[in-house]
């Protein structure tokens, strides 16, 4: 088996371009400075689709490109961004795309981050619609205060590889544990660059939450991630746990057909469909915890959704889960609580459950969703209490299954 790529070095080792896309404008994402815009602006790297080509269209400044294209430099220097991450957590890996800039890319490259309180950032002037423009001096002298330059490498200087012109990705690995809230993308000395993708998870600041209200564990903004899965045929399960509502029925979990079902289909007397097979995903919670709602949405999935689905949850160590993952997910089945039992699911509907979970002690770090015997889920939410902030009561105390005290932190 290969060695994994290295931090910061130029890489084919995709898993992380399945989590969350942390600087995309979909999720906050925003362009707080660029050198230059004069082809084509710098808000162009954060939108949401993949870039496209218009071959015959031409703007007053030169040819129409879908993403950032500086000037061709004549000054001393380089060029540089600065972007202001939507979600603000663990940077996993970046994809530089060049792709459709075919002779106009920029030759090379880096990336540094910087973890900046929000509340102590100079106020920058609004970029509003740029093209044919460079960086006035007032907005050089207010995005020095930043001092970016100084900022955390994740990416040293590399020179970009150039490959299928309607496709053409560099993927680069970083292993930096730390949260930031900031990147700055250098070119080198001036170019294109279609997309820049920054995939993490998000961190929360979990002292700051409302102890009487209950979260979303699970949400990848706050750090929840898939660790496992037996089927992303269509989409992967990442997608369940992203940010705001579902957009199409590209943004959700779809699985392929199991060719398994039996040649006539039968339902028992709750109308629950009878087969063997299913599919499931397992989801490490962004906090340990303990859950009391579950959402899950079948918006878009109109004739592909599941019939039924089921919740589990389980407390795994990180140890127990790296061996869980070689394992292909085959945990004793005494480890899974039920969270939900098998329950019928309607199409392109939100339907909303209690948790199963009756004491405070059932916290957990891991949950299992089931689906039967496959199709397709837009979102799924698992609310509850982290475990930093419940305070267990007595058993059989029917008048509050939960308390919650600021400032306790349970032992795991």
């Amino acid at each position: 088996m290969a060695d994994a790529p290295k931090e910061g070095k130029l890489t084919r080792f995709l898993d992380f371009a399945q989590l969350i896309d942390m600087a995309s404008e979909s999720v906050g994402g925003k362009v707080l400075f660029a050198t230059d815009d004069f082809f084509a602006p710098a808000e162009n790297l954060i939108k949401s689709d993949g870039p496209s080509f218009r071959e015959h269209e031409y703007t007053e400044f030169g040819k129409w490109m879908d993403g950032w294209e500086t000037r061709r430099r004549r000054t001393a220097g380089h060029d540089w961004c600065v972007i202001r991450l939507g979600i603000q957590g663990v940077i996993r890996g970046f994809d530089v795309d060049i792709s459709y800039f075919s002779g106009n890319h920029a030759p090379r490259m880096s990336i540094q981050a910087a973890n900046l309180e929000e509340d102590k950032l100079p106020e920058i002037p609004q970029r509003g619609t740029r093209m044919g423009a460079a960086a006035t001096p007032e907005e050089f002298e207010a995005i020095a205060q930043l001092k970016s330059d100084e900022w955390s490498y994740l990416v040293p200087m590399t020179e970009l590889k150039p490959g299928n012109p309607a496709s053409s990705h560099n993927y680069f690995l970083v292993n930096s544990p730390q949260r930031w809230t900031h990147v700055r993308l250098n070119i080198f000395p001036d170019g294109g660059i279609a997309r820049l993708r920054v995939y993490g998870t998000g961190q929360k600041d979990w002292t700051a939450i409302d102890p009487k209200d209950p979260v979303d564990l699970v949400a990848i903004a706050f750090g929840g991630v898939c660790v496992g899965f037996s089927n992303a045929h269509f989409g992967h399960p990442n997608n369940m746990i992203g940010v705001g509502g579902p957009k199409s029925m590209a943004d959700g979990w779809e699985t392929a057909r199991c060719l398994d079902r039996p040649p006539v289909l039968e339902n028992d007397e709750n109308g629950i469909l009878q087969v063997q097979g299913c599919e499931w995903a397992v989801f490490r919670l962004a906090h340990p915890g303990v859950i009391t709602q579950i959402e899950i949405d079948t918006k878009y999935f109109k004739g592909n959704s599941p019939d039924s689905c089921k919740i589990e949850g389980c407390i795994l160590t990180t140890q127990e889960e790296e061996d869980m993952v070689k394992q292909k997910w085959t945990v004793p089945v005494h480890k899974w609580k039920p969270l939900l039992p098998v329950t019928k699911l309607s199409p392109n509907e939100n339907q909303s459950f209690d948790s199963l979970t009756l004491e405070l002690q059932d916290v957990i770090t891991h949950a299992r969703f089931t689906i039967i015997p496959d199709g397709g889920v837009s979102r799924l939410r698992l609310k509850g209490f982290p475990s930093s902030i419940c305070l267990l009561r007595p058993r059989g105390d029917s008048r509050m299954r939960f308390s919650v005290k600021t400032g306790f932190k349970a032992n795991l």
